[in-house]
Protein backbone atom coordinates (compact mmCIF):
# COMPACT_ATOMS: atom_id res chain seq x y z
CA UNK A 1 0.00 0.00 0.00
CA UNK A 2 2.88 2.16 0.25
CA UNK A 3 2.74 4.76 -1.95
CA UNK A 4 -1.20 4.42 -2.58
CA UNK A 5 -3.18 8.18 -2.82
CA UNK A 6 -6.40 7.35 -0.75
CA UNK A 7 -9.02 9.73 -2.46
CA UNK A 8 -6.58 12.24 -4.54
CA UNK A 9 -4.80 13.42 -1.28
CA UNK A 10 -3.79 11.26 1.80
CA UNK A 11 -0.31 8.87 0.22
CA UNK A 12 0.72 6.34 2.13
CA UNK A 13 3.96 6.69 3.02
CA UNK A 14 5.26 4.13 6.00
CA UNK A 15 3.32 1.55 8.24
CA UNK A 16 3.02 2.48 11.59
CA UNK A 17 1.77 -0.12 13.16
CA UNK A 18 -0.82 -2.72 12.21
CA UNK A 19 -3.86 -5.16 14.23
CA UNK A 20 -6.50 -7.38 14.04
CA UNK A 21 -8.82 -4.29 12.13
CA UNK A 22 -6.49 -2.29 10.37
CA UNK A 23 -3.17 -0.57 9.42
CA UNK A 24 -1.80 2.66 10.24
CA UNK A 25 0.30 4.28 7.73
CA UNK A 26 2.21 7.84 8.29
CA UNK A 27 0.72 9.60 5.46
CA UNK A 28 1.06 12.91 3.59
CA UNK A 29 -2.23 15.03 3.13
CA UNK A 30 -1.10 16.51 -0.27
CA UNK A 31 -4.04 19.51 0.39
CA UNK A 32 -2.65 21.06 3.21
CA UNK A 33 1.07 19.65 2.70
CA UNK A 34 1.35 18.21 6.49
CA UNK A 35 1.76 14.65 8.32
CA UNK A 36 -1.04 12.85 9.07
CA UNK A 37 -1.73 9.04 10.32
CA UNK A 38 -4.27 7.50 8.28
CA UNK A 39 -6.02 4.28 9.45
CA UNK A 40 -6.98 1.87 6.55
CA UNK A 41 -9.04 -0.91 7.28
CA UNK A 42 -8.30 -4.55 6.44
CA UNK A 43 -9.50 -5.57 3.22
CA UNK A 44 -10.92 -8.54 4.31
CA UNK A 45 -12.95 -7.39 7.15
CA UNK A 46 -14.90 -5.10 4.79
CA UNK A 47 -17.44 -7.95 4.82
CA UNK A 48 -18.23 -8.29 8.30
CA UNK A 49 -20.84 -6.18 9.49
CA UNK A 50 -19.91 -5.30 12.99
CA UNK A 51 -16.44 -4.88 12.31
CA UNK A 52 -17.28 -2.27 9.63
CA UNK A 53 -19.63 -0.71 12.43
CA UNK A 54 -16.90 -0.77 14.58
CA UNK A 55 -14.52 0.87 12.86
CA UNK A 56 -16.94 3.32 11.53
CA UNK A 57 -17.95 3.92 15.31
CA UNK A 58 -14.46 5.60 16.10
CA UNK A 59 -14.66 7.82 13.85
CA UNK A 60 -17.71 9.02 15.11
CA UNK A 61 -17.26 8.85 18.62
CA UNK A 62 -13.71 10.73 18.54
CA UNK A 63 -15.04 13.23 15.92
CA UNK A 64 -17.36 14.36 19.42
CA UNK A 65 -14.37 15.24 21.61
CA UNK A 66 -12.09 17.92 21.47
CA UNK A 67 -9.28 17.91 24.18
CA UNK A 68 -5.60 18.42 23.56
CA UNK A 69 -5.24 15.23 25.74
CA UNK A 70 -7.14 13.11 22.28
CA UNK A 71 -5.60 12.38 19.25
CA UNK A 72 -8.08 14.09 17.10
CA UNK A 73 -9.75 13.42 13.93
CA UNK A 74 -9.45 15.22 11.18
CA UNK A 75 -11.46 13.37 8.00
CA UNK A 76 -12.91 10.05 7.33
CA UNK A 77 -13.68 8.78 4.11
CA UNK A 78 -13.70 5.73 1.77
CA UNK A 79 -11.33 4.60 -0.95
CA UNK A 80 -12.22 1.41 -3.77
CA UNK A 81 -14.63 0.15 -0.77
CA UNK A 82 -11.94 0.44 2.04
CA UNK A 83 -12.80 2.88 4.73
CA UNK A 84 -10.05 5.36 6.35
CA UNK A 85 -9.69 7.41 8.91
CA UNK A 86 -7.23 10.28 9.25
CA UNK A 87 -5.95 11.25 12.89
CA UNK A 88 -4.03 14.36 13.27
CA UNK A 89 -0.06 12.38 13.40
CA UNK A 90 1.51 12.36 17.05
CA UNK A 91 5.78 12.10 16.77
CA UNK A 92 6.85 10.49 19.50
CA UNK A 93 6.23 6.84 20.88
CA UNK A 94 3.72 5.04 22.82
CA UNK A 95 3.47 4.88 26.57
CA UNK A 96 4.14 1.11 26.62
CA UNK A 97 7.02 1.80 24.67
CA UNK A 98 8.59 4.28 26.70
CA UNK A 99 7.98 1.68 29.49
CA UNK A 100 9.72 -0.81 27.92
CA UNK A 101 12.38 1.44 26.49
CA UNK A 102 13.16 2.98 30.35
CA UNK A 103 11.34 0.82 32.30
CA UNK A 104 9.59 2.21 35.68
CA UNK A 105 8.88 5.82 35.34
CA UNK A 106 9.87 8.47 38.01
CA UNK A 107 6.45 9.05 40.33
CA UNK A 108 5.66 12.32 39.36
CA UNK A 109 5.97 11.39 35.42
CA UNK A 110 3.39 8.55 35.60
CA UNK A 111 1.10 10.74 37.78
CA UNK A 112 1.51 13.19 35.09
CA UNK A 113 0.54 10.92 32.58
CA UNK A 114 -2.52 9.33 34.28
CA UNK A 115 -3.76 13.07 35.27
CA UNK A 116 -3.46 13.32 31.38
CA UNK A 117 -5.35 10.39 30.52
CA UNK A 118 -7.64 10.91 33.09
CA UNK A 119 -8.45 14.14 31.46
CA UNK A 120 -9.09 12.58 28.18
CA UNK A 121 -11.60 10.21 29.83
CA UNK A 122 -13.74 13.08 31.66
CA UNK A 123 -14.14 14.57 28.19
CA UNK A 124 -15.80 11.32 26.80
CA UNK A 125 -17.75 10.29 29.59
CA UNK A 126 -18.83 13.69 29.78
CA UNK A 127 -20.38 12.56 26.32
CA UNK A 128 -21.81 9.40 27.57
CA UNK A 129 -19.08 7.53 25.63
CA UNK A 130 -16.94 4.42 27.75
CA UNK A 131 -13.37 3.84 26.16
CA UNK A 132 -12.99 0.15 27.16
CA UNK A 133 -9.37 -0.04 26.29
CA UNK A 134 -7.22 2.22 28.07
CA UNK A 135 -4.00 0.51 27.78
CA UNK A 136 -0.28 1.79 27.74
CA UNK A 137 -0.16 0.88 24.05
CA UNK A 138 -3.68 3.11 23.70
CA UNK A 139 -1.34 6.22 25.02
CA UNK A 140 0.78 8.29 22.75
CA UNK A 141 3.84 10.84 24.15
CA UNK A 142 4.15 13.37 21.38
CA UNK A 143 7.83 15.66 20.93
CA UNK A 144 6.60 17.62 24.06
CA UNK A 145 5.87 14.79 26.78
CA UNK A 146 2.06 15.19 26.86
CA UNK A 147 0.04 12.54 26.46
CA UNK A 148 -2.64 11.72 23.93
CA UNK A 149 -5.46 8.99 24.58
CA UNK A 150 -6.36 7.02 21.00
CA UNK A 151 -8.31 4.28 20.11
CA UNK A 152 -11.50 4.88 20.51
CA UNK A 153 -12.59 1.62 18.51
CA UNK A 154 -14.62 -0.10 20.77
CA UNK A 155 -15.74 2.66 22.94
CA UNK A 156 -19.42 2.34 23.39
CA UNK A 157 -22.78 4.72 24.11
CA UNK A 158 -24.24 4.14 27.73
CA UNK A 159 -27.55 5.14 26.20
CA UNK A 160 -27.31 2.65 22.97
CA UNK A 161 -27.68 -1.35 23.12
CA UNK A 162 -24.36 -1.19 20.60
CA UNK A 163 -22.02 -4.07 18.82
CA UNK A 164 -20.76 -5.95 22.03
CA UNK A 165 -23.43 -7.21 24.31
CA UNK A 166 -23.51 -8.88 27.64
CA UNK A 167 -21.57 -12.13 27.50
CA UNK A 168 -18.64 -10.99 25.14
CA UNK A 169 -15.46 -9.44 26.85
CA UNK A 170 -14.23 -6.53 24.52
CA UNK A 171 -10.72 -5.01 26.03
CA UNK A 172 -6.81 -6.19 26.70
CA UNK A 173 -7.28 -8.59 29.29
CA UNK A 174 -3.35 -7.03 31.00
CA UNK A 175 -5.95 -3.93 32.30
CA UNK A 176 -9.79 -5.39 32.26
CA UNK A 177 -12.33 -4.60 35.11
CA UNK A 178 -13.57 -7.36 36.48
CA UNK A 179 -17.12 -6.66 35.54
CA UNK A 180 -16.03 -6.51 32.00
CA UNK A 181 -14.21 -9.63 32.16
CA UNK A 182 -17.13 -11.19 33.08
CA UNK A 183 -18.89 -9.95 30.15
CA UNK A 184 -21.32 -7.60 32.43
CA UNK A 185 -22.13 -4.22 31.57
CA UNK A 186 -19.64 -1.56 31.76
CA UNK A 187 -19.77 2.10 32.71
CA UNK A 188 -16.70 4.87 33.46
CA UNK A 189 -15.91 2.90 36.51
CA UNK A 190 -14.11 0.27 34.30
CA UNK A 191 -12.34 3.00 32.74
CA UNK A 192 -11.37 3.98 35.92
CA UNK A 193 -10.45 0.44 36.70
CA UNK A 194 -8.32 0.29 33.42
CA UNK A 195 -6.28 3.36 34.04
CA UNK A 196 -5.18 2.64 37.85
CA UNK A 197 -4.07 -0.77 36.47
CA UNK A 198 -1.91 1.50 34.21
CA UNK A 199 -0.35 3.65 36.41
CA UNK A 200 0.05 0.91 38.37
CA UNK A 201 2.23 -0.51 35.34
CA UNK A 202 4.07 3.04 34.94
CA UNK A 203 5.56 2.93 38.35
CA UNK A 204 6.55 -1.11 38.77
CA UNK A 205 7.67 -1.43 34.94
CA UNK A 206 5.08 -4.32 34.57
CA UNK A 207 1.49 -5.26 34.37
CA UNK A 208 0.00 -6.95 37.76
CA UNK A 209 -0.84 -9.90 36.64
CA UNK A 210 1.18 -12.92 34.55
CA UNK A 211 -0.68 -16.40 33.64
CA UNK A 212 -0.35 -18.74 30.88
CA UNK A 213 -3.45 -17.31 28.86
CA UNK A 214 -5.28 -13.77 28.46
CA UNK A 215 -8.54 -16.29 30.44
CA UNK A 216 -6.11 -16.93 32.82
CA UNK A 217 -5.15 -12.86 33.45
CA UNK A 218 -8.64 -12.06 33.37
CA UNK A 219 -9.35 -14.62 36.24
CA UNK A 220 -7.14 -13.10 38.38
CA UNK A 221 -8.47 -9.40 37.42
CA UNK A 222 -11.59 -10.34 38.47
CA UNK A 223 -10.32 -12.89 41.75
CA UNK A 224 -7.04 -11.91 42.60
CA UNK A 225 -5.86 -8.19 44.22
CA UNK A 226 -2.87 -6.62 42.91
CA UNK A 227 0.58 -6.40 44.33
CA UNK A 228 0.69 -3.90 46.71
CA UNK A 229 3.08 -0.99 45.16
CA UNK A 230 4.46 -0.05 47.81
CA UNK A 231 6.40 -3.37 48.04
CA UNK A 232 7.94 -3.09 45.15
CA UNK A 233 8.41 0.42 44.78
CA UNK A 234 8.83 1.65 48.67
CA UNK A 235 10.00 5.68 47.18
CA UNK A 236 6.52 5.55 45.86
CA UNK A 237 4.01 8.07 48.61
CA UNK A 238 1.26 6.12 50.39
CA UNK A 239 -1.13 8.80 48.60
CA UNK A 240 -0.35 7.36 45.06
CA UNK A 241 -0.81 3.55 46.57
CA UNK A 242 -4.21 4.32 48.10
CA UNK A 243 -5.12 5.81 44.90
CA UNK A 244 -3.99 2.79 42.88
CA UNK A 245 -5.87 0.93 45.57
CA UNK A 246 -9.34 2.74 45.53
CA UNK A 247 -9.18 3.13 41.50
CA UNK A 248 -8.66 -0.65 41.29
CA UNK A 249 -11.18 -2.50 43.96
CA UNK A 250 -12.82 -5.46 42.81
CA UNK A 251 -16.34 -4.05 43.02
CA UNK A 252 -17.39 -1.22 40.62
CA UNK A 253 -19.01 0.65 43.98
CA UNK A 254 -15.80 1.27 46.31
CA UNK A 255 -13.81 2.81 43.31
CA UNK A 256 -13.45 6.12 42.09
CA UNK A 257 -17.28 7.04 41.04
CA UNK A 258 -15.92 9.28 38.28
CA UNK A 259 -12.87 9.77 36.66
CA UNK A 260 -12.68 13.18 37.43
CA UNK A 261 -12.52 11.93 41.28
CA UNK A 262 -10.07 9.89 40.82
CA UNK A 263 -7.93 12.86 38.75
CA UNK A 264 -8.31 15.30 41.75
CA UNK A 265 -6.60 12.42 44.06
CA UNK A 266 -4.07 12.01 41.70
CA UNK A 267 -2.87 15.55 41.33
CA UNK A 268 -3.12 15.82 45.18
CA UNK A 269 -0.59 12.90 45.41
CA UNK A 270 1.70 14.78 42.35
CA UNK A 271 1.90 17.88 44.70
CA UNK A 272 3.37 15.16 47.75
CA UNK A 273 5.62 13.43 45.14
CA UNK A 274 6.65 16.89 44.01
CA UNK A 275 8.14 17.61 47.78
CA UNK A 276 9.25 14.23 48.33
CA UNK A 277 11.59 14.52 45.46
CA UNK A 278 11.97 18.43 45.60
CA UNK A 279 10.91 19.10 42.23
CA UNK A 280 9.21 17.18 39.49
CA UNK A 281 9.66 17.06 35.30
CA UNK A 282 8.67 19.32 33.02
CA UNK A 283 5.01 18.15 32.33
CA UNK A 284 4.31 17.58 35.52
CA UNK A 285 5.30 21.13 36.49
CA UNK A 286 2.87 22.31 33.90
CA UNK A 287 -0.14 20.18 35.53
CA UNK A 288 0.67 21.35 39.21
CA UNK A 289 0.87 24.58 37.91
CA UNK A 290 -2.60 24.17 36.16
CA UNK A 291 -4.37 23.54 39.75
CA UNK A 292 -6.01 26.39 41.06
CA UNK A 293 -4.73 26.93 45.04
CA UNK A 294 -8.37 26.13 46.32
CA UNK A 295 -8.51 23.41 44.33
CA UNK A 296 -5.60 21.70 45.82
CA UNK A 297 -6.28 19.45 48.36
CA UNK A 298 -4.12 17.06 51.24
CA UNK A 299 -4.12 13.25 49.71
CA UNK A 300 -5.13 10.43 52.40
CA UNK A 301 -2.59 7.88 53.20
CA UNK A 302 -3.99 3.91 52.63
CA UNK A 303 -4.58 3.51 56.17
CA UNK A 304 -4.71 6.94 57.54
CA UNK A 305 -4.45 10.41 56.46
CA UNK A 306 -2.37 11.90 59.49
CA UNK A 307 1.36 10.76 57.49
CA UNK A 308 0.73 12.22 54.51
CA UNK A 309 -0.70 15.35 55.99
CA UNK A 310 2.02 15.44 58.52
CA UNK A 311 4.53 15.08 55.36
CA UNK A 312 3.05 17.50 53.51
CA UNK A 313 2.32 20.10 56.36
CA UNK A 314 6.14 19.72 57.73
CA UNK A 315 7.21 20.95 54.29
CA UNK A 316 4.73 24.02 53.86
CA UNK A 317 6.33 25.09 57.37
CA UNK A 318 9.82 24.73 55.85
CA UNK A 319 9.27 26.56 52.84
CA UNK A 320 7.08 29.52 54.20
CA UNK A 321 10.07 29.82 56.86
CA UNK A 322 12.46 30.36 54.40
CA UNK A 323 10.05 32.31 52.06
CA UNK A 324 9.78 34.46 55.01
CA UNK A 325 13.60 35.36 56.02
CA UNK A 326 14.02 35.98 51.86
CA UNK A 327 10.70 38.04 51.74
CA UNK A 328 11.59 40.86 54.72
CA UNK A 329 13.63 42.64 52.56
CA UNK A 330 11.37 42.17 49.32
CA UNK A 331 8.09 43.09 48.15
CA UNK A 332 5.46 40.61 48.00
CA UNK A 333 4.66 38.73 44.54
CA UNK A 334 2.82 42.05 42.84
CA UNK A 335 3.59 44.79 45.23
CA UNK A 336 -0.26 44.87 46.56
CA UNK A 337 -0.64 41.44 48.57
CA UNK A 338 -2.91 39.96 46.60
CA UNK A 339 -2.87 35.87 45.91
CA UNK A 340 -0.53 34.73 43.09
CA UNK A 341 -2.21 33.78 39.40
CA UNK A 342 -2.67 30.61 38.25
CA UNK A 343 -3.78 29.16 34.88
CA UNK A 344 -7.46 27.16 34.90
CA UNK A 345 -7.39 24.13 33.28
CA UNK A 346 -9.74 24.15 30.06
CA UNK A 347 -11.54 20.52 30.35
CA UNK A 348 -13.47 20.94 26.77
CA UNK A 349 -13.19 23.35 23.68
CA UNK A 350 -16.04 23.91 21.19
CA UNK A 351 -16.58 25.81 18.17
CA UNK A 352 -19.69 27.69 18.41
CA UNK A 353 -21.88 28.61 15.36
CA UNK A 354 -25.45 29.21 16.50
CA UNK A 355 -26.57 31.53 13.85
CA UNK A 356 -24.95 29.86 10.99
CA UNK A 357 -24.48 26.04 9.65
CA UNK A 358 -23.53 25.13 13.62
CA UNK A 359 -19.82 23.91 12.66
CA UNK A 360 -16.61 26.70 12.32
CA UNK A 361 -13.91 23.97 11.81
CA UNK A 362 -14.40 21.67 15.02
CA UNK A 363 -11.68 20.03 13.48
CA UNK A 364 -9.00 22.28 14.46
CA UNK A 365 -10.48 23.44 17.92
CA UNK A 366 -7.95 21.59 20.09
CA UNK A 367 -5.13 23.76 18.89
CA UNK A 368 -6.15 26.61 20.82
CA UNK A 369 -5.48 25.09 24.14
CA UNK A 370 -2.26 22.79 23.06
CA UNK A 371 -0.41 25.20 24.05
CA UNK A 372 1.42 25.61 20.90
CA UNK A 373 1.53 29.79 20.52
CA UNK A 374 3.34 29.78 17.17
CA UNK A 375 2.77 26.76 14.39
CA UNK A 376 -1.17 25.89 15.47
CA UNK A 377 -3.93 27.78 15.61
CA UNK A 378 -7.92 27.05 15.28
CA UNK A 379 -9.37 29.55 12.27
CA UNK A 380 -12.40 30.38 11.83
CA UNK A 381 -14.59 29.39 8.10
CA UNK A 382 -12.82 32.44 5.11
CA UNK A 383 -15.43 34.93 4.56
CA UNK A 384 -15.56 37.45 1.85
CA UNK A 385 -16.60 40.69 3.45
CA UNK A 386 -15.28 42.22 7.08
CA UNK A 387 -18.20 40.92 8.30
CA UNK A 388 -19.72 37.34 8.98
CA UNK A 389 -22.69 38.51 6.93
CA UNK A 390 -26.15 38.18 8.37
CA UNK A 391 -24.84 36.60 11.86
CA UNK A 392 -23.71 38.76 14.34
CA UNK A 393 -20.20 36.61 15.10
CA UNK A 394 -18.27 33.18 15.55
CA UNK A 395 -16.57 31.64 18.24
CA UNK A 396 -15.11 29.20 20.60
CA UNK A 397 -16.69 27.61 23.82
CA UNK A 398 -14.81 27.01 26.39
CA UNK A 399 -15.71 24.60 29.51
CA UNK A 400 -12.98 24.56 33.01
CA UNK A 401 -15.28 21.38 34.14
CA UNK A 402 -16.84 23.50 37.41
CA UNK A 403 -17.51 26.72 37.99
CA UNK A 404 -14.57 29.12 38.38
CA UNK A 405 -13.34 32.59 39.22
CA UNK A 406 -12.00 34.21 36.26
CA UNK A 407 -9.54 36.68 36.25
CA UNK A 408 -8.54 37.25 32.61
CA UNK A 409 -8.13 35.79 29.51
CA UNK A 410 -4.52 35.45 27.33
CA UNK A 411 -5.15 35.29 24.11
CA UNK A 412 -2.55 34.45 21.12
CA UNK A 413 -3.55 35.17 17.10
CA UNK A 414 -1.71 35.00 14.31
CA UNK A 415 -4.39 37.54 12.51
CA UNK A 416 -4.33 40.77 15.25
CA UNK A 417 -7.03 43.31 14.66
CA UNK A 418 -10.01 42.17 15.11
CA UNK A 419 -12.71 42.41 17.90
CA UNK A 420 -13.66 39.93 20.76
CA UNK A 421 -16.59 40.25 23.14
CA UNK A 422 -16.15 37.44 26.11
CA UNK A 423 -19.38 35.66 27.84
CA UNK A 424 -19.61 33.42 30.79
CA UNK A 425 -22.45 31.01 32.07
CA UNK A 426 -23.01 28.37 34.14
CA UNK A 427 -25.93 26.78 31.85
CA UNK A 428 -24.36 24.29 29.71
CA UNK A 429 -23.65 26.26 26.22
CA UNK A 430 -26.23 28.18 25.96
CA UNK A 431 -27.39 28.84 21.60
CA UNK A 432 -28.19 32.59 22.40
CA UNK A 433 -25.51 34.78 23.10
CA UNK A 434 -27.78 36.92 24.50
CA UNK A 435 -28.53 34.06 26.81
CA UNK A 436 -24.50 34.45 27.98
CA UNK A 437 -23.15 37.33 30.47
CA UNK A 438 -21.00 40.23 29.66
CA UNK A 439 -17.77 39.65 31.21
CA UNK A 440 -14.63 41.36 28.71
CA UNK A 441 -14.04 42.32 25.30
CA UNK A 442 -11.59 43.69 23.24
CA UNK A 443 -12.12 46.11 20.10
CA UNK A 444 -8.67 45.14 18.72
CA UNK A 445 -6.85 41.77 19.76
CA UNK A 446 -3.37 41.94 19.38
CA UNK A 447 -0.98 39.19 18.45
CA UNK A 448 -0.57 38.64 22.09
CA UNK A 449 -2.95 40.05 24.96
CA UNK A 450 -4.52 39.68 28.11
CA UNK A 451 -7.89 41.01 29.30
CA UNK A 452 -9.47 41.57 31.89
CA UNK A 453 -12.56 40.17 32.89
CA UNK A 454 -15.05 41.68 35.56
CA UNK A 455 -17.06 38.11 36.55
CA UNK A 456 -19.95 38.95 39.29
CA UNK A 457 -19.87 35.43 40.03
CA UNK A 458 -17.84 32.05 39.44
CA UNK A 459 -18.97 30.20 36.48
CA UNK A 460 -17.72 26.99 34.41
CA UNK A 461 -18.33 28.21 30.40
CA UNK A 462 -16.64 30.98 28.89
CA UNK A 463 -17.15 32.32 25.31
CA UNK A 464 -14.89 34.07 22.88
CA UNK A 465 -16.81 35.98 20.47
CA UNK A 466 -15.29 37.11 17.18
CA UNK A 467 -17.55 39.91 16.08
CA UNK A 468 -15.67 41.44 13.15
CA UNK A 469 -13.06 39.55 11.37
CA UNK A 470 -9.79 40.73 9.43
CA UNK A 471 -8.27 40.19 6.03
CA UNK A 472 -6.49 36.56 5.76
CA UNK A 473 -5.50 34.95 3.18
CA UNK A 474 -8.12 34.71 0.14
CA UNK A 475 -10.86 36.52 2.40
CA UNK A 476 -11.72 37.21 6.13
CA UNK A 477 -11.47 35.73 9.34
CA UNK A 478 -10.37 35.13 12.76
CA UNK A 479 -7.27 33.08 14.18
CA UNK A 480 -6.75 31.77 17.35
CA UNK A 481 -3.42 30.12 18.70
CA UNK A 482 -3.55 29.89 22.00
CA UNK A 483 -6.02 31.26 25.06
CA UNK A 484 -5.64 30.36 28.91
CA UNK A 485 -8.39 30.96 31.56
CA UNK A 486 -6.28 32.86 34.29
CA UNK A 487 -7.54 32.59 37.76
Amino acid sequence: MIGTVLSNRYRLEAKLGSGGMSTVFLSRDEVLDRAVAVKLMHEGMIGDPDQLERFNQEARAVAKLSNPNVVAVIDAGEDGGRPYIVFEYVKGETLKQRIGRIGALDATEALAYAIEVAQALEVAHDRGMVHRDVKPQNVLIDSTGRAKLTDFGISRQLDEEGMTGEGKVIGTTDYVAPEQAMGQPVDPRSDVYSLGIVLFEMLTGDVPFRADSQVGVAMKHIGEEIPDVQKIRPDVSAATASTIDRATAKEPGERYQNVSDMADEMRAALEVEAIRQGGTGSEATSILDAVPPPARQLPTARTSPWPAALMLLIALVIAAGSAWVIARDEPSPGGDGSAPESTIPIVTVEDFDPEGDLVEHPEEVSRAIDGDRTTSAWTSETYQTNSFGLKSGVGLALDTGRPVTAKAIDLTTPTPGWSLEIYASNDPRPDDVSSWDAIGSSPSVSQSQRIELVAPRPYRYFLLWATTPVESGNGYGVAISDVKIIG
